[in-house]
């Protein structure tokens, strides 16, 4: 069930950065696409997030936690290309670095407002 509400959380927020970023980001086709692009989103995290974040430990140390920001907007960007890939229609405006910089933060921003709303049922407790 934790799997399918982050994969939910995860689609909802790349809909709203579409939304909000017309001119930096976009996605032809239908919700279904938001769906395949989600799961790409959570792999491409899953998979590849720790081991990035590892080698660039001592610039997130130097940069106080910022360079994160810039681990999160290229894994958006790689997001990005694989779903061009596999067809899911996913473009990213140039500059790139600035569009994925910019759609990762609204995706972060909406993903930690909604696991916040929904923290209860990612662990699995009951609601009173």
């Amino acid at each position: 069930m934790k799997l399918i509400l982050r994969w939910v959380i995860n689609a909802v927020a790349l809909y709203v950065a579409v939304i909000l970023l017309p001119n930096y980001i976009t996605l032809q086709g239908s919700w279904v696409n938001i769906i395949w692009l989600a799961l790409i989103f959570g792999l491409v995290n899953s998979i590849l997030r720790p081991p990035a974040k590892a080698i660039s430990c001592l610039l997130i140390l130097l940069t106080l936690g910022l360079f994160t920001l810039v681990i999160n907007a290229l894994l958006f960007a790689l997001t990005g290309w694989l779903g061009s890939q596999f067809g899911v229609g996913f473009t990213l405006a140039d500059p790139w670095f600035w569009s994925a910089f910019l759609g990762s933060l609204v995706t972060s921003v909406v993903s930690v407002l909604l696991s916040f709303f929904l923290r209860d049922e990612l662990r699995g407790r009951k609601r009173k």
